[in-house]
Parts: structure tokens; sequence; C-alpha cells
């Protein structure tokens, strides 16, 4: 395939595109939490999508099994995340940094495996469908109005034009939070967690506000996760989604929220749009290929630039 073919459905694919920048703002909603734990916090949050699943699942379980308002739900189903995350953080936040990442990838990959067996409530593996009926009635509405100012509007459009209003919102939110006093507390534990203690502040109890919080925008990012696939299946949460967190909080910089709304549009880009090359190669071995060249990317940037796009080289240094 030419260049000018690979141009030309490349910016002609308005559907998928669409799509992408669904996929855009979930993953960009899921690393201000990770950025606020590791890059504000200095604490190794790999439970992201653990957090996801629960809310994600607390939401369509209270919608399908106990008919409770979407809306109603989606506030409670934050709040389990939070639960959740107290129950973890509270004896893995005591650990040592290393042991408290393993403990949280291992909440992750434990909820997950929690989900088939508890198929009565969550469907298991046949996937938990029926939870969108008043988002799909609002999203039609949305659609309609579009299309009365000139909009031909494809189906995800409307969610599109939801998350990353929340997204930015969440950006600005975030921004706004870490020049308070609090977020101040935050990079002091990071720094020095012992010197901080010494002042007078309970890190502990800060460093769970941090777990709570992120946790909290991972089950925002679940509910545009679960709308975005209309069925909820365990697989779908895998632990890899953490990284991918992490990738575009190294890419946009560590310490930066703004550089979050970069690293998410870049990594995604890069990820999906290497569908356009065309290349003679099987399925499988053009998906490795495009981590492959995410891959070289990033060593590219730790070569030349650790420190991410927006970052700054203070903040990449850790207390111990």
């Amino acid at each position: 395939m030419s260049l000018l073919a690979v141009t030309i459905a490349f910016l002609r694919s308005t559907d998928f595109w669409i799509g992408v920048g669904i996929l855009i703002s979930t993953y960009g909603i899921l690393a201000l939490g990770l950025q606020l734990n590791l890059g504000t916090t200095g604490i190794a949050n790999f439970g992201a999508a653990g957090f996801m699943a629960i809310g994600a699942y607390a939401m369509g379980i209270l919608v399908v099994k106990a008919h409770l308002s979407f809306w109603l739900a989606m506030v409670l189903g934050v709040l389990v995340a939070i639960a959740a995350a107290i129950v973890v953080g509270l004896p893995s936040l005591r650990l040592r940094a290393d042991y408290f990442a393993i403990a949280t990838l291992a909440f992750a990959e434990i909820t997950r495996y929690l989900i088939d067996p508890l198929h009565t409530i969550t469907a298991g593996h046949e996937g938990l469908i029926g939870y969108d009926t008043t988002w799909l009635r609002m999203s039609i509405r949305m659609s309609r109005w579009l299309h009365s100012v000139g909009i031909d509007a494809s189906f995800l459009l409307p969610l599109m034009l939801v998350s990353w209003g929340i997204f930015l919102l969440l950006v600005i939110g975030f921004w706004l939070l870490n020049k308070t006093p609090w977020a101040r507390v935050l990079r002091a534990i990071r720094e020095d967690e012992d010197a901080a203690a010494a002042l007078g502040k309970n890190t502990l109890v800060c460093k769970l506000q941090s777990l709570s919080l992120a946790a909290a925008v991972a089950a925002i990012a679940g509910y545009i996760f679960a709308l975005n696939v209309t069925i909820l299946v365990p697989e779908t949460f895998d632990p890899v989604i953490s990284i991918f967190g992490y990738l575009v909080i190294i890419l946009g910089g560590l310490g930066s929220y703004w550089g979050v709304i970069f690293g998410a549009v870049l990594l995604l880009t890069m990820m999906e749009g290497t569908r356009f090359l065309g290349l003679p190669l099987p399925d499988e071995k053009v998906a490795a290929l495009r981590f492959l060249i995410v891959g070289l990317i990033l060593i590219a940037l730790m070569a030349f630039r650790p420190q991410g796009v927006f970052g700054k080289r203070d903040e990449m240094i850790l207390g111990d």
C-alpha cells in the first residue's frame, strides 16, 4: 500500500478514530489516578485494572440485578471502588514500595479471577449485559441533536464527546488539586516519608487518600469502558491496562497532569494507527509489531528525555 493510500485511509476512517478517541479518554482518566499515586505521592499502584473492574461491575450489577437507577449505580460504584482501595491499602501501604506494587498487582489479578466463580451475580464468562439502556436512550437523543445542527453523528460520537468532557474536567480538577496544601504533603511523602512523618503528617492516611482517589477515577474509566464494549467479561480487565496507564504517564511526563492528555493521545494513536500500515503479515505478527514500535519510541524517549515530554527531572527523584 502506497504512502498516499495509507494517509487517505488514515484520514477517512472517522468511525475508527472516534473509537480511538474513546480509548484515549478512558486510558487518560485511568492515568490521572496513577499520576496522583506515582507522580505526586510516590507509590506504585499496579491495581488500577482491579479498581476499574470493581467500579464497572458494581455499576452493572446494581443496574441489572438490583434494578437501581443508572446514575445512582455509578455513584455507588465509585464508593465501592473507594472501599476496595481502603481495604487493600490499609495493610499494603505499610509495606516497602516494591512490595506494595506486588500487592496491588495481586489484588488486580484476584479481582479478575473472582468474577467468574461469582457468575450468578457477575454472569462470569457469559458476560454482563443490559446495564447501558439508560445511556443508549441518552446517546440517541444526543445523536438527534447533533444531526439537527448539521453533524452526521456516528453511533459512538456521543460517548466520545461525553468521555472527553469528563476527561478534561478531571485534568483541570487534578491540576488545581496539585496546587493545594494536601498535594504538597503528598509530594513531601514522595521525597522523604520519614521527614514528613516527623513533621506530624499522618503519611498512611495521606497515601490511603491518594490511593482512594485513584480508585475513584479508575471506576469512572471503567464506566466509559463498559459503555464502549456494552458487555462486561473478566478477560477485558487484564493487568496490562495498568501498564498502559503507566505508559501514558511516561510519555506525558511524571508529575504533569496536562501531560496525561498528550501521553494518552500519543500512545493510542501509535497503537491504533499502525493498523493502517497494511503489512503483508499475519494479524498476530502485526500486533507484535505495534508493540515493538511503541517500545522503540519509549526507548528513544528514555534516552533523550527520560522525564517525558512535559515532565521535569526533579519529579523523577523519588524517596526510598
